[in-house]
C-alpha cells in the first residue's frame, strides 16, 4: 500500500507542474482563462453527463453523493490532447496542447459510502498572438504581441455516503490555486524602443459543492436516477502585479526604462451553480441522461482585470445529453461484447461576453458545441479499463472581429480498481 501512495503523490507532483501549460485558446486571455473540465474521460464521452450517474467500478467527478455507491479502490489518470484550427475574417491560425488532465483515487467506506481526493487543472491559460497594423499604403507601422500562460489548479476532497435505500449525499471541499502571466508588447514604426505592459495574478481561495442522488426502479430491469449538484458560492483571493516598461528588441528584449509599477488585490466572486441530472438505465448494460446547469454571471471585483473593457461576463448555461452501451458485461467468449461505447453532445453558453473594439456596450456572447463519443477497454479484468474519447466541436463565431475555433479533442484515460481491504485468504 505504502508503494501505491508513493506512486500516486509523484503523479500528483507531476500534475501540478504540468497542467500550467495546457491550453491553445485565444479566448483564455480573458479572466483568469478557460474553465477546464472537470468530468472524467467517460463522462466527457457522453457529452459531459454525471450528475445522476451512479457507478460502482469508476469514479464520477459530477457529483460526490456518486461515491456512496463505489464498491472498489479505484485510480483515475488521463491525457488530453487539444487542437485549435482559429480563424477570423481574415487569418487562420492552428494551435494544439498535451497534458495531464487530472489524477484522482476513490476509496470504499463500508458498503454503502466512499470518499475521493484528487488534483485537477481548474483554468488555464497559453495563448501567442500576433497583430499587424497597415496605413492606407499598406505599409507595416505597428506590431503587437500578445502572450499568456498559467491557470490555477483545484486539489479535492469528497465523501459520500447512502442515508437509506437508493438515496445517497455527498461533500466535496476544494482548494484552488495558480499564478497567471499576461503580456502585451507594442512597436511603432520607426521608434527605438517598444513598450511592454505585464500583469502577474497569483490565485487562491476554497470552493464547496454539495450532491444528492436518488434511483429507484422504473421496471424489473430498468432504474431511473435522478441527482443534483450545487457548488456553493465561493470568493477566489488574487494578489496582482503590473508593470510597463519600455525595452529594446533587437537582438532580444533588453528592458530599459520602467515607466508604471503597480499591486493590489482582488477577488473572483462566483455565483451558486445549481447541476441537474436526470437518466435512466439498465445496470452494467445501458444508460442514457441529460443534465443541465446554468449559474449567474461571474464578478470580478478591485482586481487589474477590471481594466479590461473589452470582456464582461453573462449567466452561463450547459446542456448536456448522452449515454452508453455495453454489449455484455460479463462475457467471457467475447472481448468486444465486454467493450463498452460512448456518445453524447453539449450546448454550452459559457458566459464569456466579448467587445472586440472595447467601446460603448456591444457585448457578443461566446457559445461551444461539441459532439463526443469514445470507448471502454477491458485492462486485465472487466473492472480495470483503458478508456479513449474523441470530442469534435466550434467555439465563438466570425463576427464583429472576433474568433471562430473549431477543435479536436483526444482524451486518453486509465480507471484501474484494486481491493485494498480484502481479507487474506490462508488454505
Amino acid at each position: 500500500m505504502i508503494k501505491k501512495i508513493i506512486v500516486i503523490i509523484t503523479l500528483f507532483i507531476s500534475v501540478a507542474s504540468f497542467a500550467q501549460k495546457n491550453n491553445a485558446s485565444a479566448y483564455s486571455f480573458f479572466g483568469i482563462g478557460d474553465k477546464n473540465n472537470s468530468n472524467t474521460v467517460e463522462q466527457i464521452s457522453m457529452g459531459g453527463i454525471g450528475v445522476a450517474l451512479t457507478d460502482q467500478f469508476r469514479l464520477n467527478l459530477s457529483n460526490p453523493a456518486s461515491l456512496s455507491s463505489l464498491k472498489f479502490t479505484t485510480y483515475a489518470l488521463a491525457i488530453e490532447n487539444r487542437n485549435i484550427w482559429a480563424k477570423d475574417s481574415q487569418n487562420k491560425e492552428q494551435g494544439a496542447s498535451t497534458y495531464l488532465s487530472y489524477l484522482a483515487m476513490g476509496i470504499p467506506l463500508g458498503e454503502n459510502a466512499g470518499m475521493s481526493f484528487g488534483l485537477l487543472p481548474n483554468t488555464s491559460v497559453g495563448y501567442s498572438l500576433v497583430a499587424n497594423s497597415f496605413n492606407s499604403s499598406d505599409e507595416l507601422i505597428e506590431i503587437s504581441s500578445y502572450n499568456g500562460e498559467g491557470g490555477t489548479n483545484k486539489v479535492f476532497l469528497g465523501v459520500g455516503f447512502q442515508i437509506f435505500e437508493g438515496f445517497s449525499v455527498g461533500l466535496q471541499g476544494n482548494y484552488i490555486f495558480g499564478k497567471i502571466e499576461n503580456n502585451i508588447t507594442n512597436q511603432l514604426k520607426d521608434v527605438a524602443l517598444a513598450t511592454k505592459y505585464e500583469t502577474l495574478s497569483r490565485v487562491k481561495g476554497f470552493a464547496i459543492n454539495s450532491g444528492l442522488q436518488y434511483k429507484t426502479k422504473l421496471t424489473d430491469n430498468v432504474n431511473i436516477h435522478l441527482g443534483a449538484n450545487f457548488d456553493l458560492e465561493s470568493d477566489l483571493d488574487t494578489e496582482d502585479e503590473e508593470y510597463i516598461y519600455s525595452l529594446s528588441v533587437g537582438s532580444g528584449e533588453i528592458p530599459r526604462d520602467t515607466l508604471l509599477t503597480n499591486n493590489g488585490n482582488g477577488i473572483l466572486k462566483s455565483p451558486l451553480k445549481t447541476s441537474l441530472g436526470i437518466g435512466v438505465g439498465k445496470e452494467n448494460k445501458w444508460f442514457a441522461g441529460i443534465d443541465y446547469s446554468f449559474q449567474d454571471a461571474l464578478q470580478l471585483k478591485g482586481n487589474i482585470y477590471n481594466n479590461f473593457t473589452k470582456i464582461a461576463y453573462d449567466s452561463y448555461s450547459k446542456i448536456s445529453i448522452g449515454g452508453f452501451y455495453t454489449p455484455k458485461f460479463s462475457s467471457i467468449t467475447s472481448y468486444w461484447e465486454r467493450v463498452t461505447y460512448r456518445a453524447g453532445l453539449k450546448m454550452e453558453k459559457t458566459g464569456l461576453m466579448v467587445n472586440s473594439s472595447g467601446i460603448g456596450n456591444d457585448f457578443t456572447a461566446i457559445d461551444d458545441f461539441g459532439i463526443s463519443f469514445g470507448v471502454g477497454l477491458p485492462v486485465s479484468n472487466q473492472l480495470s479499463n483503458l478508456n479513449l474519447g474523441f470530442e469534435f466541436g466550434k467555439r465563438g463565431k466570425i463576427d464583429k472581429g472576433l474568433v471562430q475555433e473549431n477543435y479536436i479533442n483526444f482524451r486518453l484515460s486509465f480507471s484501474l480498481n484494486d481491493k485494498w481491504f480484502k481479507k487474506r485468504e490462508i488454505f
